[in-house]
């Protein structure tokens, strides 16, 4: 019996001004819970290149994205990572060291935040 693979689509638009700043950026997948473009101030898109042992990045954020957007943004994706570290290797110090570091980062970007 053949195994039954499921496949989806992720698009990301992106606009920029006049400028060459980002206006918009703008997401749909194919099986996202909400159908057509969803708005999105920011995106970090990571690909791994095992050929070339190197990750391939898309950093890209609006210009009306505030500091603290970006602030809880790079948080909550240090968080995430922090977990799928641990997915993938059941290495839980190494998460634990990441989500301190997180919580670290957090603490020094709000102070730098409340002095601005």
């Amino acid at each position: 019996m053949s195994e039954l693979k499921q496949t989806a689509d992720i698009h990301v638009r992106v606009q920029r001004d006049a400028a060459n700043d980002i206006d918009s950026i703008r997401w749909s997948a194919t099986d996202a819970p909400d159908p057509g473009l969803q708005d999105a101030r920011a995106m970090i898109l990571a690909l791994w290149d095992a050929g070339e042992r190197n990750s391939l990045r898309i950093d890209l954020w609006t210009k009306d994205m505030t500091v603290e957007d970006m602030n809880d943004f790079l948080f909550q994706t240090l968080l995430t990572l922090a977990d799928t570290y641990q997915n993938a290797t059941n290495n839980a110090d190494i998460m634990a060291d990441i989500k301190h570091f997180a919580r670290e980062f957090a603490e020094k970007a709000a102070k730098v935040e409340r002095r601005a």
